[in-house]
């Protein structure tokens, strides 16, 4: 499920970091492995660094998993070099440093830092794509036909060497003005193409706006930030090789897909009812990828559609197969099978799904400790998703607490977004947004699904990171 993403560097989160056990420093033997690796990095046979290969990603980002080159093919189509951090070249299996990543997972993001899953001189240095000399990496190539359908894939490790760390709002300026540089000027014109056939197959892409927290004289104010274009456009290319990473391990009859069912029907109805409270249009026959396509994200109303929407995007799963693929290898997001492949820094299983891409394209026998690890990632990776989604829900609760703080008591216009039966101690009530700040958050009252109410503001409690609202007597 998408995780919205909130950023409030004056606010202090150690008092979460310390509820959830996050961890902190690594420990010593591990980054002694790190350091080992570092100093002595791993050379790959094949060599790709006369690939002009850049990166985009957030302007302060150093954990760089991916770098790309776009070109045209000769006869029509185009040709995606996607090159991929080779982390597993860096971390041998059983030592230290792989035990820890295990208990890490991933890395969970705050918003005043992360707790990566990597060293910083690994995750940051030797293994990330910066622009300072060759790197080991694995080389996905992609050639689309004229239309972006995929008519071939390769994968291999070599060395390669970024030429550049471009980021979103440069780019996307260059965009605009039609002066992207050459290795990614094929970027926009990919990328619609790619969005085009998401959009056919049913996917739904939920562009959450980025929101910070910052302060406005003696209180504070939420800003949001829609993703540029060129953000969406790169998502496409990471998209693009997860399904081609799923077809490879479908075919090869053995893999880890990223699987999630559908939308249930009645959650498509609640999002009806909400686009009607929130003022979303829902043409006749559009489909759920559509309106949300058509949703300006950087509005108090539209963030909070694209965060109602983000529930029917749930039960997402990894799912593991060694034979007989698994009875579902959809996902519902995407809209085909998908695996995830192209963020080893940053997530536990990329490293071991690449693994088993990189032998299935070479004819080769997938390594026993990639094997052997496939089964035993979906609760690791299950149970570090919890953790970085109660990471993630406790700082916009904090975050929604501090910017509501002195408000109680306040009357504010609010959308009914869902509503619940009383169950327990618990009353009826549900979950309202509010424009400004742009909040969503439990009511207590009878509420009328897909309604503007008028709603009182009771709890806004930074220290228990409790916001509540009630309507009615």
């Amino acid at each position: 499920m998408p995780i919205k993403r909130v950023w409030a560097p004056q606010i202090d989160f150690s008092v979460l970091r310390r509820e959830l056990g996050l961890p902190a420093e690594f420990p010593e033997d591990a980054l002694a492995e790190a350091r080992r690796a570092a100093a002595d990095p791993p050379r790959a046979a094949a060599d790709r660094t006369d690939i002009a290969f850049v990166t985009i990603d957030p302007a302060t980002s150093r954990d760089l998993d991916q770098a790309m080159h776009l070109a045209r093919r000769a006869g029509g189509g185009y040709r995606v070099s996607y090159a991929i951090a080779d982390v597993a070249s860096f971390v041998r299996p059983g030592g230290a440093l792989e035990a820890e990543a295990w208990r890490r997972g991933q890395t969970i993001y705050l918003p005043d830092g992360r707790i990566p899953l990597h060293p910083e001189v690994l995750g940051e240095g030797a293994a990330s794509l910066l622009p300072d000399g060759d790197r080991p990496a694995v080389v996905w190539t992609i050639d689309l036909d004229a239309d972006g359908a995929t008519v071939g894939v390769t994968v291999e490790r070599a060395m390669v060497r970024s030429r550049a760390k471009l980021d979103y709002p440069t780019v996307q300026g260059q965009a605009d003005a039609g002066t992207v540089p050459e290795p990614v000027a094929l970027l926009p014109e990919i990328g619609r193409l790619l969005a085009a056939r998401a959009a056919a197959r049913g996917a739904v892409n939920l562009p959450l706006p980025e929101q910070e927290v910052e302060r406005d004289g003696d209180g504070w104010r939420l800003v949001l930030r829609a993703p540029l274009p060129v953000e969406e456009h790169n998502a496409h290319i990471s998209l693009l090789t997860g399904m081609a990473a799923a077809s490879l391990m479908l075919e090869g009859r053995i893999g880890l897909l990223r699987t999630m069912p559908a939308a249930r029907p009645e959650a498509v109805e609640k999002l009806r009812a909400a686009a009607v409270s929130l003022g979303v249009p829902w043409p006749a026959g559009a489909s759920v990828g559509a309106v949300v396509a058509g949703v300006d994200p950087a509005t108090p109303r539209g963030a909070a559609f694209l965060d109602q929407a983000a529930e029917l995007l749930r039960g997402a799963a990894y799912t593991p197969f060694d034979g007989d693929p698994p009875a579902e290898t959809g996902h519902g997001g995407v809209g085909a099978p998908y695996a995830h492949v192209t963020a080893p820094l940053r997530r536990l299983a990329d490293r071991y799904a690449t693994e088993v891409c990189l032998a299935l394209t070479a004819g080769a026998e997938v390594p026993a400790w990639a094997r052997e690890a496939l089964p035993r990632l979906p609760k690791t990776m299950g149970d570090t998703d919890r953790l970085a989604g109660a990471a993630s829900r406790g700082a916009v609760d904090l975050a929604e607490a501090v910017l509501l703080e002195g408000r109680v008591g306040e009357q504010f216009e609010a959308g009914v977004v869902d509503r619940d039966e009383p169950r327990g101690n618990r009353p009826a009530g549900g979950t309202v947004a509010i424009d400004d700040p742009a909040v969503r958050a439990r009511c207590v009252g009878d509420l009328p699904l897909g309604e503007r109410i008028r709603a009182t503001l009771t709890v806004a409690d930074p220290a228990t990171r409790k916001v509540e609202f009630r309507h009615g007597a």
